[in-house]
């Protein structure tokens, strides 16, 4: 069950991806993924390690090239537009803007060497702004909408615990207001007390900007949390897809079964 559209109240989704594929030689990525992804809305995806998981969020964000299928995504100018025939530039600009991209390890998305509020200020400027006080203000603004106080901010991340580089993260990639988050296991590798606060931000953050995300986890709970509607996925397929609760209070795949009742291990 690869196709997932329950939003019948929306005509446009931000996203729609179209049989995606996605193989490396004899093995499977990904296999013939299709849904849609509405204004506002959150999709989780899980599934065991190899799952195929990781895969399809790396080609929805950019970063793998699908072997087929489309990727469409309502530009403010085009509407729906098929993310993988556009331009390099046309690429790197919506990466800048309307998407963001929230990787498993906070050092992979920021730039260790820079300040915390030069590493929330290169966005804004990627987008335009040249105004010191004006970067300088709104990156403190940030720092302190992820609970990073102001008196860090010419710190740099090597000096910050894993969980504030992972707010830092945050501050870095929602600044400039996009549309549409990628979350890689967004606490994966933290204590489970800094998990906490970590999904209570980003819940906080996702209601708050009306957010749509993607988040590709193997922890049940942080869907639970965050996720509106859910897919699960194995050896590169969707087997069961529907919203969080039902999903997970009701799972009809024998895979989904194993995963809700911690049998398998992920």
């Amino acid at each position: 069950m690869a196709d997932m559209n329950t939003c019948d109240t929306q005509t446009t989704p931000l996203l729609s991806v179209r049989d995606v594929v996605k193989t490396y030689g004899a093995r499977t990525g990904c296999a013939d993924v299709s849904f849609d992804l509405y204004p506002g809305e959150v999709m989780g995806i899980v599934g065991e390690s190899g799952s195929g998981k990781s895969t399809l969020l790396n080609c929805l964000a950019g970063h793998l090239e699908p072997d087929q299928g489309q990727v469409l995504f309502d530009t403010r100018t085009g509407g729906l537009t098929d993310t993988l025939t556009m331009s390099e530039p046309e690429r790197r600009v919506l990466s800048r803007t309307e998407w963001a991209f929230v990787h498993q390890h906070a050092r992979d998305g920021l730039r260790m060497s820079v300040s915390a509020g030069g590493n929330v200020g290169e966005r804004l400027m990627a987008v335009g702004a040249r105004r010191y006080d004006t970067i300088r203000a709104q990156a403190i603004d940030w720092l302190g909408r992820v609970e990073i106080g102001e008196d860090r901010v010419d710190d740099r991340p090597s000096a910050f615990s894993g969980g504030m580089q992972q707010r830092l993260q945050i501050a870095r990639n929602l600044v400039t207001g996009p549309r549409l988050v990628f979350m890689d296991e967004p606490t994966g590798g933290l204590d489970v007390s800094v998990q906490a606060r970590l999904l209570d931000l980003l819940r906080g953050l996702v209601r708050e900007m009306g957010l749509s995300a993607i988040i590709v986890t193997h922890d049940l709970a942080v869907v639970r949390l965050l996720a509106d509607r859910l897919m699960v996925m194995k050896d590169g397929r969707v087997v069961e897809a529907g919203l969080t609760d039902q999903v997970l209070d009701d799972p009809q795949h024998a895979y989904t079964q194993l995963l809700v009742s911690s049998v398998l291990q992920v």
